[in-house]
């Protein structure tokens, strides 16, 4: 049910045009992995190898994303779920424009909706402050997890950031994973619900 949805949500994005994106792209990167997956997570756009290949973080960021998800999680991406802000590359790997964000955060939202995962983790500044709907960065919100309807989210680096910065960035993120994992726990064995209200600011931040 959910993957037919998702599938319907998948063609809708394909032939998008609502945005200037829709004239440089060579594929649309609508997301990818379980349907069910009870952690979903939500970088910023896709970059020049997810834009070749359809598919989001497959890149160096994508395998540095692919490690922590297995050593601090203990899983793989087959498990989880994970998206963009924005479905189409911009220029450069420039960050999304506002207008840009607007016109594909339907999309986003429709995904949240039917995947309806317990947790979600930001990676970025770009994610984190489109969903928590703030203009703090990353360094002053990471470290903590926000009430995000009906699921938690947990904000953290970009794995981009984590490779340009090195070792300090890779605890922090591994830290934030571990955050992430203990939610999940704590969800139980059917996690949370949909996101009702999705995009509304946290109602404050828990340890």
């Amino acid at each position: 049910m959910r993957s037919a949805a998702l599938a319907d949500i998948a063609a809708e994005a394909s032939s998008c045009t609502r945005c200037a994106l829709a004239a440089t792209r060579t594929k649309v990167v609508f997301g990818a992995g379980d349907p069910e997956a009870r952690l979903l997570f939500v970088g910023e756009g896709p970059g020049r190898d997810e834009d070749l290949q359809g598919e989001p973080f497959v890149g160096r960021s994508g395998k540095l994303l692919d490690r922590l998800i297995a050593e601090e999680l203990g899983t793989d991406r087959s498990r989880c779920y994970i998206a963009n802000v924005v479905k189409c590359r911009p220029p450069q790997n420039r960050d999304p424009k506002p207008d840009e964000m607007a016109a594909c955060r339907p999309f986003l939202d429709r995904q949240l909706a039917v995947i309806a995962p317990a947790v979600v983790v930001t990676l970025g500044n770009v994610a984190t402050r489109a969903l928590l709907r703030t203009a703090d960065g990353i360094r002053s919100l990471r470290g903590r997890a926000y009430p995000f309807g009906d699921a938690m989210l947990v904000p953290t680096y970009h794995p981009a950031a984590a490779l340009r910065s090195g070792g300090e960035v890779v605890a922090e993120m591994r830290a934030d994973l571990v955050r992430a994992k203990r939610l999940l726990a704590a969800a139980g064995p059917l996690g949370g619900g949909a996101p009702q209200g999705a995009g509304e600011r946290a109602r404050g931040p828990l340890p």
